[in-house]
């Protein structure tokens, strides 16, 4: 390796909003983050189904005459 261009690589800790803390190699001093994988709905198994601005009901409302079709045969 060249001397004098890489950027050094150190232990630095990551911290979460939530407070969790995970130490690792880096070439940041402090690294900050929002969500990790002590809180991300994904890993928790905790997610939410969230309707923001009624979109699932619309969703429901729109295909809903669409379910009722495909059950009736000879149609």
């Amino acid at each position: 390796m060249k001397q004098g261009i890489h950027p050094e690589y150190k232990q630095t800790i990551i911290r979460c909003a939530c407070g969790n803390e995970i130490e690792t190699g880096s070439t940041v001093d402090d690294i900050r983050v929002e969500i990790c994988s002590a809180c991300h709905p994904f890993f928790t198994g905790k997610q939410k189904l969230i309707d923001s601005a009624g979109r699932i009901e619309r969703f429901r409302r729109k295909y809903a005459n669409f379910q009722v079709a495909q059950e009736k045969p000879g149609k």
